[in-house]
C-alpha cells in the first residue's frame, strides 16, 4: 500500500472520532521519515466559534509536558551538572522532612525514583492537575510536607504528578534558571519549536485553543491554568507541527550508527534510553470481543515516556496527556520510525484510541518503512556452510565453522550421522522460498529447507567470538505426513471457514477422545479465527502426528493431528492459537 493510501485510512479514523463529539476539536498529524507528513483537524478551537483546529494551532498537551522534563534532567545529566542516582534532598533541600514519611529502612528518593514512577508517591490524578498554577512559593510551603507515601522508595511504579513537579524544581536549582526558561533555550529553540511555551498570554488569540468540559449537553469553556511550579508536569502548550519535531527526534535515535550526532541537544544514546523501560508495569491483557484473541502488551516507564511491548507491533513508544479542558496523546513506533500525535480541547479528550488505531494502521500497512533485524555477515556465511554440510560433509569444514563447545556438546561423529539420517529421510534438500527467514538477533538465523519427502528446520547461533563461528546448530526433521492425517487437515480447515452444527462424521474420533471436547474446541476456533488457509506442516513423524500451520485474517494457530495407524481414528485433536506474529524491535 502507498503512503498516501494509509493516509486515508488515518483520515477516515479520525472522522469517526470527531463524529463522535468527544471534543469541540480535534487536530492531529503523522510523522514518518523524520517530519510531518499528515495532518487534520475537526470541529472548532472554541465552542460557538468555527475557527477549525489546524497543524499550528496551540493546545495544551498536559502530561506530554514530562517528556521535555525528563530531557531537561538527562541534558544536565550528560553534562555532568547532576546524577540521576543523586538524593532529591541534596537539590531540593525543602525535602529534608519528606523523607521521615517512607519507612525507616526506604532508601532515599533519588531524581531516578521520580523519573521513573518509582518514588513511593500515591497516585495523583486529579489532585495534580489542579495544581499546574502552584505559585513558586507556595510550591516550597508544599515540598516541606508532611507527606504520606503509598510505598518505599523503588519497589514499584506509581504514577505521580508531583514527582514531576519536584522534578521542575530540581532543574531550576541545578541549572541557576527557571524551569520553563531552561527548557525553552536549551531545548525548544534548538529544535525550532518557536511555536511551543509555557506561558498562555504569549500565543495570538486566533490560534489558541480553549478548554472545555461537557456540562447538560453544553460544552462550557474551563481556564487555561498559568504558568506555575507544577508545569514541569504538564504545562507545554504547542501545535502538531512542533510536536512532530519533537517526536522525530526520538524516531531518529534508531538506528544506532555512526554518523554526526549534531542536530539534538540531546545524545542519541540519551534519546534511546529514554525510550527504554526504567520501571516495568504490569502486564494489560485486552478483549476486543469474545470471538476475537485477547491482545496482550507489556512494558513500562522510561524516563518521561511509557514503553509498550505489543506483541502484534513490537515496541510503542509515548505519553498521553490529559487535564482539565484538554486531551492530548503521541506515539510512535521505533523500529519503522512512524508516529501519531493527536490534540482535543476537552477534559481528558480520549484522543489514546484513535492514535493507537492509526499507528497500528500506518505500521501494518506499511512493513516496507520498518527497519527490521539483520543477522551478521558471518551470519549468513554459517548459513551456506552448513548448507553445504548437509549435502556432503566434510570434516575440515565442520571444524572451522563450529566453535569449540559444540565438539563437547554433540560429537562431530554423531552429528554426521543425523545428518546422514536427513538425507535418507528427505532426500536432497534444498532452500524453501516459500518461507520467511526468521532471525531473533544478528547472531541468530532459521530457516527452511524442502526435501523429496518432507522439510527440515535449520536454525544456528553465532558465538560472540571475532570471528563468531556457530555454537548451537539445531535440525528439525519434518517428514511428509501420511495421507489419512492430510485428509483430516483439509476438512478440518473447510470447516474452519463457515459455521458448522457438528464434528465431521468423515472423521472418526476414538473411544478414549472427549467428543463433545473436541468439538467444542473447533467451533471456538472457527469463531475466533475461521476462515483460515492450510499452511505448512511445522511438526511431525510422518507416521502418526503432525502439526499444521493454519493462516487467517483474525490471526493464526497450529493444528495437531494425531491417529492411530492401524484403525486410521484420530486420537487427538488440538487447536492451539499463536500469540503473534513474532515482534517487531528497533534496530
Amino acid at each position: 500500500m502507498t503512503l498516501t493510501a494509509a493516509l486515508k485510512d488515518v483520515d477516515g479514523i479520525f472522522e469517526r472520532f470527531a463524529a463522535r463529539q468527544v471534543a469541540p476539536g480535534i487536530v492531529y498529524g503523522v510523522i514518518v521519515d523524520g517530519g510531518l507528513v499528515h495532518a487534520g483537524g475537526h470541529g472548532t478551537l472554541r465552542a460557538g466559534d468555527e475557527a477549525r483546529p489546524a497543524r499550528d494551532s496551540v493546545f495544551r498537551i498536559a502530561s506530554m509536558t514530562k517528556s521535555f522534563t525528563a530531557a531537561a534532567i538527562l541534558l544536565l545529566r550528560d553534562e555532568d551538572r547532576l546524577r540521576l542516582d543523586d538524593p532529591v534532598v541534596a537539590w531540593v533541600p525543602e525535602l529534608a522532612s519528606a523523607q521521615a514519611g517512607h519507612p525507616a529502612d526506604s532508601p532515599p528518593v533519588t531524581i531516578r525514583s521520580l523519573l521513573t514512577m518509582s518514588a513511593g508517591l500515591p497516585t495523583d490524578d486529579p489532585w495534580g492537575d489542579r495544581q499546574q498554577g502552584l505559585p513558586l512559593r507556595r510550591f516550597s510551603t508544599l515540598l516541606r510536607g508532611p507527606w504520606l507515601p503509598a510505598w518505599p522508595a523503588d519497589t514499584r511504579y506509581e504514577y505521580s504528578n508531583l514527582g514531576y513537579g519536584i522534578l521542575g524544581r530540581v532543574i531550576t536549582n541545578v541549572a541557576g534558571l527557571e524551569y520553563k526558561d531552561f527548557v525553552r533555550a536549551r531545548l525548544l529553540e534548538p529544535l525550532g519549536m518557536t511555536a511551543t511555551t509555557y506561558v498562555p498570554s504569549e500565543i495570538p488569540a486566533d490560534r489558541l485553543a480553549h478548554g472545555h468540559v461537557r456540562r447538560d449537553d453544553a460544552w462550557l469553556e474551563e481556564a487555561i491554568d498559568p504558568y506555575g511550579a507544577l508545569a514541569s508536569m504538564g504545562g507545554v502548550l504547542t501545535t502538531v507541527e512542533d510536536l512532530a519535531r519533537w517526536v522525530a527526534g526520538f524516531t531518529d535515535a534508531y538506528p544506532p550508527r555512526g554518523d554526526a550526532d549534531r542536530n539534538h541537544p540531546l545524545h542519541r544514546a540519551t534519546r534511546r534510553e529514554m525510550q527504554q523501560v526504567q520501571r516495568s508495569i504490569e502486564p494489560e491483557l485486552t478483549w476486543r470481543s469474545v470471538e476475537l484473541p485477547p491482545t496482550l502488551s507489556s512494558g513500562g516507564y522510561g524516563y518521561g515516556l511509557f514503553v509498550s511491548d505489543d506483541l502484534r507491533l513490537g515496541r510503542v513508544v509515548g505519553h498521553g496527556g490529559g487535564y482539565p479542558g484538554f486531551g492530548s496523546n503521541m506515539r510512535w513506533h521505533p523500529a519503522s520510525g512512524i508516529g501519531v500525535i493527536a490534540f482535543g480541547n476537552a477534559r481528558y479528550a480520549p484522543t489514546l484510541h484513535p492514535v493507537v488505531e492509526a499507528l497500528a494502521s500506518l505500521v501494518r500497512r506499511l512493513p516496507d518503512r520498518t527497519r527490521r533485524v539483520v543477522p551478521w555477515p558471518q551470519t549468513i556465511a554459517a548459513r551456506a556452510s552448513v548448507e553445504r554440510l548437509l549435502k556432503r560433509w566434510d570434516e575440515a569444514d565442520a571444524t572451522a565453522l563450529f566453535s569449540m563447545n559444540v565438539e563437547l556438546d554433540e560429537p562431530l561423529a554423531r552429528r554426521r550421522a543425523a545428518i546422514d539420517r536427513l538425507r535418507k529421510v528427505h532426500g536432497a534438500l534444498m532452500a524453501d522460498p516459500s518461507v520467511e527467514p526468521e532471525t531473533h538477533g544478528p547472531s541468530h538465523l532459521a530457516w527452511w529447507m524442502r526435501g523429496d519427502r518432507g522439510r527440515v528446520r535449520i536454525e544456528v547461533l553465532m558465538s560472540p567470538e571475532r570471528p563468531p563461528r556457530v555454537q548451537a546448530l539445531g535440525l528439525t526433521s519434518v517428514p511428509e505426513p501420511p495421507t489419512r492425517l492430510i485428509k483430516a487437515a483439509k476438512r478440518l480447515t473447510t470447516s474452519l471457514r463457515t459455521p458448522g452444527p457438528a464434528w465431521p462424521t468423515s472423521l472418526r474420533l476414538a473411544d478414549g477422545l472427549d467428543a463433545a471436547a473436541t468439538w467444542r474446541a473447533l467451533r471456538a476456533a472457527e469463531a475466533q479465527f475461521g476462515p483460515v488457509k492450510l499452511g505448512q506442516v511445522m511438526a511431525g513423524d510422518g507416521i502418526t502426528t503432525a502439526t499444521w500451520r493454519l493462516t487467517g485474517g483474525r490471526g493464526d494457530l497450529d493444528l495437531t493431528l494425531t491417529a492411530d495407524p492401524k484403525t486410521g481414528e484420530l486420537t487427538a485433536v488440538a487447536f492451539v492459537p499463536l500469540a503473534t506474529e513474532p515482534p517487531i524491535h528497533a534496530v
